[in-house]
């Protein structure tokens, strides 16, 4: 069995620059902004805070309303 001897970096690799605060507000709020269409539409289409007509968007949302919890039937 051999063994192999690694030899120390001649140049120190330089840690990561930390991302400014105000680069990474833009990229939050359009995250948070699909959650709360995603939760909209799987929690809250239907009734009257309905923006689409019929019920496509309730059956095709209807098993991930079951996994999270909410109650559609």
């Amino acid at each position: 069995m051999a063994q192999s001897t690694a030899l120390p970096s001649p140049h120190p690799i330089p840690a990561p620059a930390a991302i400014p605060l105000r680069d990474l507000i833009p990229w939050a709020v359009f995250g948070l902004l699909l959650a709360l269409v995603a939760i909209y539409f799987v929690g809250a289409e239907q009734g009257a805070f309905s923006l689409v007509s019929g019920t496509t968007v309730h059956e095709f949302m209807h098993d991930g309303r079951h996994l999270l919890g909410f109650p559609c039937h």
